[in-house]
């Protein structure tokens, strides 16, 4: 009997468009000659998997579906929920409890690197070099002249536990900040006001193979606009170039911080890191434990030039995170 694979997506958050259509390739791409795919959305609406054209309700006492009498259980887990409850821990605490297998690293390393400047400040604490920066929680009183104190102008003002570039705002003058900030509240309970740094885009993808941590081509985005927003990201606005076209000392330099990030972290299943590089100094901006994985999404355009079919590299994942 071949393993049930449920392909999770949707989520809570603004990214739930950017999960169906990550969740969209997974699914085009399971290997049927090994595994039996079953979308099931988590959103607001309620927990229900897609099976023959029909919602079936989540048993969420052991995440199992009942069709025609007959309980269907799952045997792994592929999350494809960018943002909450995906990306964040909490699914993944909740696989833990029930005992179910899945996609990515656990609710620990999920729940540390969602929050942006809490990752950053423990990649600071081991020696990796990350973008200055200050959180505005929930409710503070906030204090715009102390703020560009530390991190000056211009600077960018995102949530600290949001992805896709919701919210994020590229502050030029002073007076900009109290608005950017309550625009990235809108996207996140946290914001993150980070230096801005002059110097090129990177963003490198790695996953756990059967022989390893295996660090994947590394990509130069070139954006039309201001910085990486979603326009960019997901609507044709920038130039990605796989592989970038550096030198092969900087080359091994970013991989070798990737494969660090990777390993320190604790991390499973496909992830990337995302670098500003600033003379010939890499910067670690932040760590996607559910990166995109849409027709436009990176790692896809990653393992292309590696010469990795997503047939492949998914059932590879799957097969990792199901070894005792």
């Amino acid at each position: 009997m071949k393993p049930t694979i449920a392909i999770i997506e949707g989520g809570y958050s603004h990214e739930k468009v950017i999960s169906l259509k990550s969740a969209a390739t997974v699914f085009e791409n399971i290997d049927l000659a090994k595994y039996i795919p079953i979308k099931v959305r988590i959103d607001e609406e309620g927990w229900v998997a897609f099976i023959n054209e029909n919602k079936i309700p989540i048993n969420r006492d052991d995440f199992s579906v009942t069709v025609n009498n007959k309980k269907i259980k799952f045997d792994f887990a592929f999350i494809v929920i960018h943002g909450t409850p995906g990306e964040d821990g909490k699914l993944q605490a909740y696989f833990d409890m029930i005992g179910l297998p899945y996609s990515t690293c656990n609710h620990l390393a999920a729940t540390l690197t969602f929050n942006k400047y809490v990752c950053n400040q423990f990649l600071k604490s081991l020696g990796i070099t990350v973008a200055n920066a200050i959180l505005v929680r929930k409710n503070e009183i906030v204090e715009p002249e102390n703020i560009l104190k530390t991190v000056g102008l211009p600077c960018f003002v995102k949530p600290a536990d949001g992805g896709s570039s919701f919210g994020v705002s590229k502050v030029k003058e002073g007076n900009e900040l109290l608005a950017a900030i309550q625009k990235a509240q809108e996207h996140g309970t946290e914001v993150l006001v980070e230096a801005f740094m002059e110097g090129r885009e990177f963003t490198n993808g790695v996953y756990l193979s059967e022989n390893g941590i295996k660090v994947l081509p590394i990509t130069e985005i070139i954006t039309q606009n201001e910085f990486f927003d979603f326009e960019a990201k997901y609507l044709g606005e920038s130039q990605e170039i796989t592989p970038a076209v550096i030198n092969a000392e900087m080359t091994t330099k970013i991989k070798q911080i990737t494969h660090k990030v990777y390993q320190i972290l604790g991390l499973k299943g496909m992830c990337r890191v995302d670098y500003i590089l600033v003379g010939q100094e890499p910067h670690v901006i932040e760590v996607n434990t559910v990166p995109g994985l849409s027709a436009q999404s990176l790692i896809p355009q990653m393992a292309a030039y590696e010469g990795i079919p997503l047939k492949e590299l998914f059932s590879e994942v799957i097969t990792v995170a199901t070894k005792k």
